[in-house]
């Protein structure tokens, strides 16, 4: 029983000494860390930026399909206006009006589509701004 206490008694005063020792050496990074932290908050930085263009390229090419989707429209709304003054037949004018309201489904869709891609590229930019400034004021921080 003297022997248990004996090792009991050791190994909480070993394991409270490798608790504490763990703090003592619990420093901040070394100054290789610190760089290599920078350079990786960078490249995040940049591929972010590149992200954020190519996110602006596809809101342009949404905005040029949305723009032939409204030039489609007033192409059907004229063949209508055509087919009616020419008096088509009526399935010919029923073709018509739903060729117009598959066009404004779809335009509609698209522009909440845009409005929802424009907003998330705000975001993302306000996040890089934000990014971008942090990185600046860490390395101010750390020269």
């Amino acid at each position: 029983m003297n022997k248990f206490r004996t090792f009991a008694v050791t190994s909480l005063v070993a394991a409270s000494l490798v608790i504490s020792a763990s703090a003592v050496f619990a420093v901040e990074g070394t100054e290789h860390e610190h760089r290599r932290d920078i350079h990786h908050d960078r490249r995040d930085i940049r591929h972010d930026r590149r992200d954020a263009r190519a996110d602006h390229k596809d809101i342009q090419k949404d905005r040029a399909d949305l723009h032939k989707d409204y030039q489609t429209l007033r192409q059907d709304r004229m063949n209508l206006r055509n087919d009616i003054k020419n008096e088509a037949s009526t399935d010919q004018i029923a073709k018509d009006r739903q060729a117009i309201r598959d066009q404004l489904t779809d335009i509609r869709g698209d522009r909440k589509d845009l409005f929802q891609d424009r907003k998330d590229f705000v975001k993302d930019r306000r996040g890089l701004r934000r990014d971008r400034r942090d990185l600046k004021a860490d390395l101010r921080d750390n020269n």
